[in-house]
């Protein structure tokens, strides 16, 4: 897998992948839940954002969490350590290139990663491969295009474009979010349904003003400005602008709006063994 992160991995976006999980993980994570005794693989664990409430959430689960980065497993594994977490196993891996058996998970679990891949359809299918008969995936992605604001501001979507720009060249789709479904579909998922999760921000919600429009969104924006800088993608003063702008939906008369998009598929359409389907099914259904 390449590494084609293009937020980088110093401290301030550890930060900010943690304040994003915190602010989502009501929206994102209310429908997942795995059975007692079910091996789950998180893909692209990062610093663990994710896999605290994932293992939260379903403490029967077995959990084995990967990403390609050393730096990132072994803040997670300190942040799983901290938290008292049991069951999750931490490991540094690529999926393309890992020893991982085939039809060995229950689950596979994979949020904000296929963004960042060159190929997410081959990763798709080998993720399939590593299921058991029945076996369930779940695919959550932002996508960038579903922003808008309030004042409206081309220098804000040119500032977000730029982020856009920036991911396009280093190999990813920061636009993936569309393409969940057909994705899941070309890589041989069957039973495939995807659910938009969109967060609504305006001065009634100042735990999103806060968590989500500045900690999380602007964030990421801002905290690319010296790589879009560089690659000539947009002029510092419009950027900044654009930055400003964006804060500036976080006022009393602001609005921000935002798509995430969470796809579930399973492997086959077979029973399992204790007649109930897979959790991917039933996060499907739920997700009707």
């Amino acid at each position: 897998m390449s590494d084609a992160y293009v937020h980088g991995y110093h401290a301030r976006e550890n930060e900010r992948l943690q304040d994003q999980a915190g602010t989502l993980s009501d929206l994102l994570h209310w429908d997942t839940a795995y059975p007692s005794g079910s091996s789950v693989l998180e893909v692209g664990c990062g610093v663990g954002a994710q896999t605290l409430t994932l293992a939260r959430r379903s403490p029967g689960a077995r959990f084995l969490s990967i990403d390609i980065s050393a730096a990132s497993i072994a803040e997670a594994s300190r942040r799983v350590e901290a938290a008292g977490i049991s069951n999750v196993e931490l490991r540094q891996a690529d999926i393309f290139d890992s020893a991982l058996d085939p039809d060995s998970f229950d689950h596979v679990f994979v949020c904000f990663v296929l963004e960042h891949i060159e190929c997410p359809a081959e990763a798709l299918a080998v993720l399939r491969r590593l299921l058991r008969p029945g076996g369930g995936i779940t695919v959550i992605e932002g996508d960038h295009g579903s922003a808008y604001l309030h004042p409206h501001s081309h220098a804000a979507r040119a500032a977000i474009d730029s982020l856009v720009d920036l991911q396009r060249r280093a190999g990813g789709d920061a636009l993936i979010g569309r393409r969940i479904h057909p994705l899941l579909v070309e890589a041989g998922f069957a039973r495939v349904r995807v659910s938009p999760r969109m967060v609504y921000v305006d001065a009634n919600r100042p735990d999103l003003v806060e968590g989500f429009t500045k900690k999380t969104f602007t964030a990421m924006i801002e905290g690319v400005r010296d790589a879009a800088l560089a690659s000539g993608l947009i002029a510092p003063d419009l950027f900044d602008t654009g930055i400003r702008d964006l804060y500036r939906t976080a006022e009393a008369d602001g609005v921000f709006c935002y798509t995430f998009f969470k796809g579930v598929g399973q492997k086959g359409d077979m029973l399992a063994p204790d007649g109930d389907r897979s959790a991917a099914s039933g996060e499907a259904q739920r997700s009707r």
